[in-house]
């Protein structure tokens, strides 16, 4: 696996991480020991950046990372998040206590008395993000967190919030379907020397799953209510899709690599975290960062995926909720 460096001062860590959302059951049912098993892959393909969230199945997904850490002695460096406060309608929180406690909760469910990177999973808007800065500063001072980070965040954002405790990492939705970070995020980030992580690189799967059929989504799917998976806009995205399908047969790759390759040519500080339920999907990605493009591969991507191709927005009214939009 190829090394990428987290950040201006973080540890060399591989070039692909890996996202621990789907254990939770956002993407339809998941099984502990099937989740274990597939831990125990990507640590096999040395994957060593994992990323969870206190939200994740409300803790779920924490706990079996926990659990995971605790029974091999597997060495990673670990992100988790807080900020997004689940209810009959979601809020958000990002006062001091309200950090600290989460933090508390989260370290006793992942087994460690401090986490590498620890996430500001959405901003709260009417506290000033340099306040938020500032406690993030002294769980860093405390030893507690190594670093910190934001999700979805503008590039003002990042400016105004690293200014006063310097960032290292900002996570946010990018793709081949999603590419709103290359109008301002994606260079922020590189001019101020801050780690990007694409969160859902492949696509929510769209570039993922060769079979992928909407219809068979289970309730619980976050897909479900999503309007790019919905009606006629999947129809009309399956078209491109297929195309990019076909495209990856030709290059010798499965489609989702072929998706995790051009990210990763995007700029050497992306990481992105692709995530899986199951060890064979993780097989299908895992040496993407072996995949070389020439510049040629990169216009020839670039003409079956143009810029805005896909068809319905990134999320439904009621998922959009704390993103910050900026342009």
């Amino acid at each position: 696996m190829p090394k990428r460096q987290l950040g201006t001062n973080g540890p060399l860590v591989g070039a692909i991480g890996f996202g621990c959302m789907s254990f939770a059951g956002f993407f339809g049912a998941a099984d502990d020991d099937t989740s274990l098993e597939t831990l125990a892959a990507v640590e096999a393909a040395g994957i060593d950046f994992w990323d969870t969230a206190n939200i994740y199945g409300m803790g779920r997904s924490e706990k079996l990372v926990g659990q995971y850490l605790k029974e091999s002695g597997a060495d990673v460096t670990l992100a988790t998040k807080c900020g997004i406060v689940m209810g009959p309608e979601r809020s958000f929180n990002n006062e001091e206590d309200y950090i600290r406690s989460e933090l508390e909760g989260s370290l006793k469910k992942l087994n460690r008395d401090k986490v590498e990177l620890y996430y500001i999973h959405r901003r709260q808007q009417e506290l000033p993000v340099e306040t938020v800065a500032e406690t993030m500063g002294k769980l860093i001072e405390e030893g507690l967190i190594d670093a910190w980070g934001l999700s979805e965040v503008a590039p003002s954002t990042i400016r105004r919030a690293h200014k006063v405790v310097p960032l290292t990492a900002v996570q946010n939705e990018y793709s081949l379907w999603t590419r709103q970070p290359e109008l301002g995020v994606i260079q922020t980030c590189e001019e101020l020397g801050i780690a990007f992580i694409p969160f859902s690189p492949v696509a929510r799967g769209a570039l993922g799953v060769a079979d992928l059929d909407p219809a068979q989504f289970s309730d619980n799917d976050f897909r479900k209510v999503n309007p790019r998976f919905m009606g006629q806009n999947w129809l009309e995205n399956l078209d491109y899709i297929h195309a990019f399908q076909t495209y990856a047969e030709t290059k010798g790759v499965s489609t989702p690599a072929l998706a995790l390759a051009w990210v990763l040519h995007q700029g050497d500080h992306l990481i992105p975290i692709p995530g899986t339920r199951t060890k064979e999907h993780l097989a299908d990605w895992a040496h993407a960062g072996e995949i070389g493009l020439s510049e040629d591969d990169l216009w020839e991507i670039e003409q079956i995926l143009p810029a805005g191709w896909a068809a319905g927005d990134r999320y439904a009214d009621q998922q959009i909720l704390g993103v910050e939009r900026y342009c």
